[in-house]
């Protein structure tokens, strides 16, 4: 493969691809467990594939629409969603973890609408369902640029109020930060994170690569930030192992990321309890 990467234009923009993803979406996704939100990533995938679908049918239906990049619509469904969650979180005080279910099951009735719309899969929406290591393009790939750098300085810049706001809302409240919109611009980049993230992992996957190996760095790390810094260790072993694997035995990258992500999980857990032993 090495070789190869040397040759071919989509596998350089795959790997390079893959780096960037494996360090934000894992990066995002320490956060996104601390706060007990894993399956917010779930619920804006789904709705970030109602996008791609809505993206697959206009080029289809509509000629103006021809040419132009699913993720674009994928990300605006996804950022959407993101501020609907957010919506229904007020709405629904009392019992906020009903706001993601609720956009979930929206994300895939209209996906599944869309599609029917479209006369059923093609091989462009397989290829965001289950991610293809060949679909990245260069335009794809400076979108993932853009978005690793607007998760950076997210992190950077927001650090100290995210942590704060991960373990103690109330406190963050006190302290005079403005929980509403930290939050509002961490779900957003999550959104974007995701949408991003769907030409390598797939869009049924992605969700997997921002808790997995953040479930399998907690087993070990002794404070916060070695949580962060192990997540996104082994997220980025599940990515470059994942696509040399998925190279040269012809399988699907995302779930191989997903396989090796499981794996690491599982040597952490045995690893812990051997330690106890």
């Amino acid at each position: 493969m090495l070789n190869s990467l040397f040759q071919y234009e989509f596998l350089q923009n795959a790997f390079i691809a893959g780096i960037l993803i494996g360090l934000i979406a894992p990066l995002l996704g320490v956060f996104v467990v601390v706060r007990r939100l894993s399956l917010i990533a779930d619920a804006l995938s789904h709705v970030t594939l109602a996008g791609i679908a809505a993206s697959l049918l206009l080029e289809k239906k509509v000629a103006g629409f021809a040419g132009l990049n699913p993720i674009y619509l994928g990300m605006g469904f996804s950022v959407v969603g993101s501020l609907f969650i957010e919506k229904l979180r007020a709405v629904y005080k009392h019992y906020q973890e009903l706001a993601i279910p609720i956009i979930l099951s929206t994300g895939i009735g209209i996906s599944v609408i869309f599609i029917s719309l479209a006369d059923g899969f093609n091989t462009d929406l397989f290829s965001y369902l289950f991610g293809s290591v060949s679909a990245v393009s260069k335009a794809d790939l400076s979108i993932i640029i853009a978005i690793t750098i607007f998760v950076l300085i997210v992190v950077f810049a927001l650090y100290k109020e995210l942590f704060l706001l991960s373990f103690d809302e109330e406190h963050a409240d006190a302290s005079g930060i403005h929980s509403k919109w930290i939050h509002f611009i961490f779900i957003l980049t999550v959104a974007l994170v995701i949408a991003g993230s769907m030409r390598i992992v797939g869009i049924l996957l992605v969700s997997s690569l921002m808790t997995l190996p953040v479930a399998a760095s907690i087993r070990i790390a002794k404070g916060f930030k070695q949580a962060i810094f192990f997540s996104v260790l082994f997220g980025e072993i599940s990515v470059i192992i994942g696509l040399f694997l998925a190279y040269y035995l012809d399988l699907a990258p995302g779930g191989t990321i997903v396989v090796l992500s499981v794996l690491i999980l599982v040597l952490t857990i045995l690893w812990t309890k051997l330690k106890k032993g």
